[in-house]
């Protein structure tokens, strides 16, 4: 294994091509940064660099050795960060959307609790639409959000909140009056669509292509919001498979919620990018999950 001052005086080598510098740069002497390529030279049994008086160029395996070295060297260093980070607590600020009124007490008991563990970082909240509640996580704007799974492209997870799925009909549907239905009537009615950018994996639970047999389901109009989307079930334009809370938060004398019996549940919790998983956002799901046992919605 090499030792990691020969790593930094092989890479910082590899960067400068001049003894000279790196020995500067280093704070050591140029015969230091001789000894320590030479023997490194005879532990891989081939040159790693060309030198002349004028000039040092790296070798082929030299440039291999470098390109492989170079991410396991940053890997090491973002690991330390990572670990000096968690020994000075969690400080700083950490910026959590989400998506719903559905999830607000679950997110304050996060909150909360997060704060009371943690005083010394600062908590921002925000809504996130639609529209841009990916755009937030992949920007870095939005370090979590509280919202439904799937997710695709993101870590996500512990579950915080279970609902049972409805459909959501136009008052004057003849689905309207129906006790419950199965998944198969939707290959009788075109479901009205999710944003383009929505998750793609959501999309496909929320609003499939086929039924469980395997018939087809009629693709109805695009909303751009929540309420939009509602608005088109309402004119009769389509159906929508949502969570039951969606009949106490958004009631309509217009639309009407049927249970939808042959449906899994819906889940929702935090979600945010694996690349950004600081403590901060660790030690945030961590409370999540601690204040919030499982929230169901009792099926009746």
């Amino acid at each position: 294994m090499l030792e990691r001052h020969e790593l930094e005086t092989f890479l910082t080598l590899a960067g400068e091509l001049h003894f000279g510098r790196t020995a500067e740069r280093l704070h050591v002497s140029t015969g230091r940064v001789s000894r320590v390529i030479r023997r490194l030279e005879r532990r891989v049994g081939a040159p790693l660099f060309d030198r002349t008086s004028r000039r040092v160029a790296i070798t082929a395996i030299g440039r291999q050795l470098a390109d492989d070295l170079a991410p396991l060297v940053a890997g090491m260093d973002a690991a330390l960060l990572r670990a000096i980070t968690a020994g000075r607590g969690v400080t700083g600020q950490l910026r959590v959307a989400f998506l719903g009124e559905y999830v607000a007490p679950v997110l304050s008991a996060a909150v909360a609790l997060f704060g009371r563990r943690h005083p010394e970082c600062d908590v921002q909240i925000r809504e996130a639409r639609l529209l841009d509640s990916r755009a937030g996580l992949m920007d870095g704007s939005v370090d979590v959000l509280i919202a439904s799974f799937p997710f695709d492209g993101m870590a996500t997870g512990p579950v915080l909140m279970v609902e049972r799925r409805m459909l959501a009909v136009a008052a004057a549907s003849p689905l309207a009056g129906l006790a419950s239905v199965s998944l198969e009537v939707l290959a009788g009615h075109p479901a009205v669509q999710y944003p383009e950018v929505t998750s793609a994996e959501f999309k496909r639970d929320r609003t499939p292509s086929r039924t469980p047999e395997g018939l087809p389901i009629p693709e109805g109009p695009r909303g751009a919001t929540f309420s939009e989307m509602l608005s088109l079930v309402a004119m009769g334009r389509g159906v929508l498979p949502v969570g039951e809370l969606t009949e106490k938060y958004h009631p309509r004398p217009d639309i009407a919620y049927v249970p939808i019996a042959d449906a899994p549940p819906i889940e929702r919790g935090p979600v945010w990018r694996a690349s950004n998983s600081t403590a901060r956002v660790l030690e945030f799901v961590r409370a999540a999950a601690d204040a919030n046992p499982i929230q169901s919605q009792p099926v009746s």
